[in-house]
């Protein structure tokens, strides 16, 4: 999925300021300027629309990580991954919003879509492991969509 939509729906589900963003983007550990989130934050075609990288949304979702549940000082910064999957995206969400298996798959069902254990537990699998699934841009949608409607009402 784009890293631009990603963005802009966990800012939507939390309904947080361009400067908010500024500040969870500082939190992951990384010095942007209002005026690259605010390009992230355009649409596409739009003037001004800038293409938000892997590190930018990484440092996002590390810092709403942070910003959620707090810094843990007994441990060293995890180092961010220099490239996203939706994988990883979703496991970030995961963590940032506590969310257990039955809550992921209330999540899913919020947005319709359904899913069995198993098919969800394959997601957080390594890659290298033969149980392991791709989490396609449709599953990765639905479950920012699904959440949206869980915190928004």
């Amino acid at each position: 999925m784009i890293n631009n939509d990603v963005l802009r729906s966990v800012r939507y589900m939390l309904d947080l300021s361009d400067a908010k963003v500024v500040e969870i983007v500082g939190l992951g550990g990384l010095d942007v300027a209002q005026a690259d989130i605010d390009a992230c934050l355009k649409k596409d075609g739009e003037f001004g629309h800038a293409v938000c990288s892997d590190a930018v949304l990484a440092h996002f979702l590390d810092g709403l990580v942070i910003h959620r549940r707090g810094r843990d000082e007994s441990k060293p910064p995890r180092p961010v991954e220099p490239r996203l999957s939706n994988n990883l995206i979703l496991k970030k969400l995961r963590v940032a919003f506590e969310l257990k298996e039955t809550d992921l798959l209330e999540v899913l069902q919020a947005a319709n879509f359904n899913m069995s254990k198993p098919e969800l537990n394959a997601l957080f699998r390594k890659p290298g492991h033969h149980n392991y699934r791709a989490c396609g841009d449709q599953l990765l949608r639905n479950f920012l969509k699904g959440l949206t409607v869980r915190l928004r009402g």
